[in-house]
């Protein structure tokens, strides 16, 4: 297969004042279209790693193969990481949703204290996750550099980037303001729901 950097779903100024156009123009232009050139050339050498990115990204870990994987990874990532925001987003959840985060963390708050944690915990560059694990129960965890829960068997229904060139821009080092911006007005909690309503995904690789 080959990589492809997918276009934003939305017009560079569209998620102002929360992100910038500068921040989205060097994060989707440069950084994430690296992982995709940057995947591309590993695989060339890499036959048979996947007929699809997910099956790519699970072969490279489990394989050892770090640059693949890393790319790969941070490419899943990413495309997603768009998906994942909106204009005017944050907001009300629908109500599937909202009862699924009560049950799983006794309220939204809860929750949004749990995942904006996760964010600033997570040392160094990483993400921090909403997963719905295989028991239908929701969970929110972090990973180090591209890692991402695909690779512990969960399914990710939303995920932050806190790499520092997801916010620096706008930020600087205030990640604490990143990770309220992020949660209160740019997720897009439809997509969220459509994810969940889902369920948890297999993948054989």
């Amino acid at each position: 297969m080959t990589f492809e950097l997918p276009e934003l779903p939305y017009a560079y100024d569209a998620l102002g004042p929360y992100m910038s156009a500068e921040t989205l123009e060097f994060h989707h232009d440069k950084h994430h279209n690296a992982y995709v050139v940057n995947g591309n050339k590993i695989l060339e050498g890499l036959p048979n790693m996947g007929k699809t990115l997910e099956e790519v990204v699970l072969n490279a870990h489990k394989q050892g193969e770090t640059g693949l994987f890393n790319n790969a990874g941070q490419h899943w990532n990413h495309k997603l990481f768009w998906e994942w925001m909106k204009p005017n987003g944050g907001g009300d959840r629908p109500g599937n949703l909202e009862s699924a985060i009560t049950d799983s963390f006794g309220s939204f708050d809860a929750f949004r204290k749990q995942f904006i944690q996760a964010g600033l915990t997570q040392f160094g560059s990483g993400w921090c996750w909403l997963v719905l694990n295989d028991d239908g129960k929701l969970e929110v965890t972090k990973t180090p550099n591209g890692e991402n829960p695909l690779i512990n068997g969960q399914t990710a229904i939303l995920g932050c980037d806190v790499w520092e060139h997801s916010y620096y821009i706008d930020y600087r080092n205030a990640r604490p303001k990143y990770m309220e911006a992020f949660v209160d007005n740019l997720v897009n909690w439809e997509f969220v729901t459509e994810l969940f309503e889902k369920g948890p995904i297999k993948i054989a690789a």
